[in-house]
């Protein structure tokens, strides 16, 4: 069956506010018209009329939702320097020389990480970029035969809350890698044509899962712990200091598309998964106790994405294959961190894997 070109498909981003009084679930606050589907979204760290939005035919659009005449601020538009696939992922990371500003951080299946200046013109400018090649990737393991300069098209990243320089990503073939941006070795991308040299990021292979890691999230309480999971069904714990994972989780029969940890309690996590199923595992209770099902939908749709309200941070949502937004309220106890949380979670992070 034939479903038409993604690239030109037309989608819509639609926004509620919640504090709204009379919220009226059915009818969005703010709809927005764009030309191909959207596969990603970021608000402005500090700006919430701001946000960034990443798209199937590898653009990215910037909007602002104050202004009412015409939202859509600035673009990326079709060039050498643009992803040339789907982007997967988008982000806003801090200016290294002036810290209240922010770049916009873009990942895609080109095998591209590319950084833009919002500068206030209507074309994104390109101010930083990396190519993850097969035979630049570090070899700490044993690696599937990839040769030459093939992209590993990018299928997740997380930057470390410890460290700004550092993040992880997770790619195709199921491998992940930690990157960094300080790094100088140049990519050797011989397709590419850019006015900014791309630069070689992995510093370091993690053990695969077996099928593409579809998301990854560096925890916030540990510097060198990290959650990634994919088509294989698993959830796998990482150190940054190890290749093996410390614990894995069978999780699911189906895809797993989105793991996140909490923003107040350091032993518990949330994975999204292909059997509509919203699990919430608290390590506190022990690796292996079974986890919290927070909803089952009636028909089995997948649930795409997720996140943890990080200001209400008792709130969690996420959104499904059937188009709508499940938003849930925490108790108390997925919420409060424990006295001795930190300490266990140091205790997982100081385990030794052969």
């Amino acid at each position: 069956m034939d479903d038409g070109d993604w690239s030109t498909e037309k989608s819509f981003l639609c926004t509620w506010n919640l504090d709204r009084r009379g919220l009226n679930t059915k009818h969005p606050d703010i709809v927005l018209d764009v030309s191909s589907s959207v596969m990603c979204l970021a608000f402005h760290p500090s700006q919430p009329s701001l946000f960034a939005g990443g798209t199937y035919s590898g653009e990215v659009l910037v909007w602002d939702t104050s202004q009412t005449d015409d939202p859509l601020i600035s673009r990326t538009g079709f060039s050498d320097e643009s992803h040339t696939e789907p982007v997967c992922q988008v982000g806003w990371i801090k200016n290294s020389v002036r810290s209240n500003q922010f770049h916009i951080l873009s990942a895609s299946s080109d095998g591209k990480i590319l950084i833009w200046q919002l500068d206030g013109n209507d074309r994104l400018k390109l101010h930083n970029g990396f190519a993850l090649v097969a035979h630049q990737i570090p070899r700490n393991i044993k690696l599937n035969k990839a040769r030459g300069d093939t992209a590993f098209g990018i299928t997740a990243l997380s930057f470390s809350r410890f460290d700004p320089n550092v993040f992880i990503v997770g790619v195709e073939g199921g491998y992940l890698l930690k990157c960094s941006t300080t790094v100088g070795t140049l990519a050797t991308v011989s397709s590419t044509v850019s006015a900014v040299p791309l630069k070689a990021p992995a510093e370091f292979t993690f053990c695969p899962h077996c099928g593409p890691a579809y998301t990854v999230h560096c925890s916030p309480f540990h510097r060198n712990l990290f959650l990634s999971a994919g088509t294989d069904g698993f959830v796998h714990l990482y150190s940054m200091l190890q290749a093996q994972p410390l614990i894995s989780f069978h999780v699911s029969a189906k895809y797993i598309f989105s793991v996140r940890w909490s923003p107040t309690r350091p032993l518990v996590f949330a994975v999204a998964t292909g059997e509509g199923t919203v699990l919430i595992f608290d390590l506190r209770h022990g690796a292996f106790t079974p986890p919290i099902s927070i909803e089952q939908s009636s028909d089995n749709k997948e649930f795409y994405c997720m996140e943890f309200n990080p200001r209400q941070t008792h709130l969690l949502a996420a959104g499904s294959a059937d188009g709508s937004v499940k938003i849930w309220q925490l108790n108390d106890e997925l919420t409060e961190q424990g006295s001795q949380e930190l300490n266990h979670l140091k205790q997982l992070a100081n385990k030794v894997t052969y």
